[in-house]
């Protein structure tokens, strides 16, 4: 069975589906699940959504929220904006609305803000856009309120931020003379863009001299012209805020021309199934993890992971990569706060939001040391400030399993150290 037919076949465990194709579950707690499993994003979307419903079918089947089950609809929506909204639609409309909305990329995510303020429905997102941190709209920069947005992890702002810090001091580690350079790289798109001026100006800032922004489109590609620019400008520095997919070209024809820049992936830009997928054109490659341990770490939260995980690999065979583990910490994070609200006034969305305040350093039970500790207020929504950075290791040929390569040592997510960007208030929702 493959990931993509494990996750429907996930969903239609936890549907009862009527010939209408409308639910008779929905009179338990509904719950939309946008996924691209098809789309320009699938290549680390599919590994998420599945983290997503395996970690929502585990808890129906432990009861799901103190003995009410979840419902949960999952749609692959192709990374394609408008079918997203048009999905959300239905979802939020009539008798059957959603308590809640478990979605994915920024174009969308973003577009639906405003929805799901109006309508009162907490989305928890795979965009980590730092426009969706600030839930009054008070930011010096623009942006506007997200009340109702969520998500786990550090914004792309903040990440990026964390790894510029990092590159200044490894700059002068290296014996770097000069103003080392800086250049984003990336599709000219909301995703890829979310982080762009916050970055660019921090590099400024450091000591960077910053460079005109190199495009790549998120579909793999020939790269050659890009990374040729790279090598005659001489960028020591290039961040690449696509995902995987399509960085995986970048990494290759760079490699090909012989252009030596230290990459930095957003969080979405390499993993276990990039680092196989690239060989030694991954080696070196510098990205923010959620998570504070990959598949094959050592931690308490680990043995529950690995049961979820069997929610849809009954053998416990899978290597499952770290965007997987970050979908289980999101779905979990949104599960405890419904059980909070089911207990303080009903799971409807104004207490599941108001339950997302309840807590600081806030761990799921039963996935410690495997979720890092999160914070969210009534005015600032960036869950965590602090970025784990790793590095890609690539030692050796490539050709096997992920799992195999993993065990052998020849692919290794190496953590180099945690950069805590400050919480600064001209910095929210930027």
């Amino acid at each position: 069975m493959s990931i993509k037919t494990a996750l429907f076949a996930t969903s239609a465990l936890l549907l009862a589906t009527t010939a209408t194709g409308v639910t008779s579950a929905w009179a338990d707690i509904p719950v939309g699940h946008l996924a691209d499993q098809s789309g320009a994003t699938s290549d680390v979307g599919v590994p998420y959504a599945q983290g997503v419903a395996d970690a929502l079918a585990y808890i129906n089947s432990k009861g799901g929220i103190n003995g009410t089950k979840l419902a949960v609809d999952t749609v692959d929506y192709g990374y394609q904006a408008p079918r997203a909204i048009s999905q959300y639609k239905k979802w939020s409309s009539g008798s059957d609305k959603i308590a809640a909305l478990q979605g994915w990329g920024t174009a969308d995510t973003e577009a639906l803000t405003g929805f799901v303020g109006k309508d009162e429905i907490p989305a928890y997102s795979g965009s980590y856009s730092g426009h969706l941190t600030d839930p009054t709209g008070k930011g010096p920069h623009g942006s506007k309120p997200a009340p109702y947005n969520f998500f786990y992890g550090p914004s792309y702002s903040d990440a990026l931020r964390g790894m510029l810090m990092w590159a200044a001091e490894d700059w002068k580690k290296q014996g770097g003379q000069g103003k080392p350079k800086y250049v984003h790289m990336g599709a000219n798109h909301p995703y890829p863009n979310a982080p762009k001026e916050a970055g660019e100006q921090l590099a400024k800032e450091l000591g960077f001299e910053v460079l005109p922004a190199v495009q790549f489109a998120l579909t793999p590609g020939d790269y050659t012209a890009q990374c040729l620019t790279l090598k005659q400008s001489g960028v020591n520095y290039a961040y690449l805020g696509n995902t995987a997919g399509s960085n995986i070209s970048v990494l290759k024809a760079c490699q090909t021309v012989g252009a030596k820049v230290q990459f930095m992936g957003n969080v979405w830009g390499m993993d276990e199934n990039a680092a196989k997928a690239a060989g030694a054109a991954a080696d070196g490659v510098v990205f923010p993890m959620r998570t504070a341990v990959t598949w094959n770490g050592d931690a308490p939260g680990m043995k529950t992971l690995k049961d979820i995980s069997k929610m849809s690999d009954a053998a416990g065979t899978a290597y499952r990569p770290v965007h997987y583990m970050a979908g289980v910490c999101t779905a979990f994070i949104m599960k405890e706060a419904m059980d909070w609200a089911s207990k303080n006034g009903g799971v409807a969305g104004p207490n599941i939001r108001k339950a997302m305040y309840q807590k600081k350093d806030w761990v799921p039970a039963g996935l410690e040391g495997v979720c890092v500790p999160s914070t969210w207020t009534e005015n600032d929504h960036r869950g965590m400030t602090a970025v784990n950075i790793y590095r890609a290791k690539v030692g050796g040929d490539t050709g096997a399993g992920v799992d195999e390569l993993v065990k052998a040592g020849t692919i290794k997510l190496e953590k180099l150290t945690t950069v805590d960007v400050p919480r600064k208030p001209e910095w929210l929702g930027w």
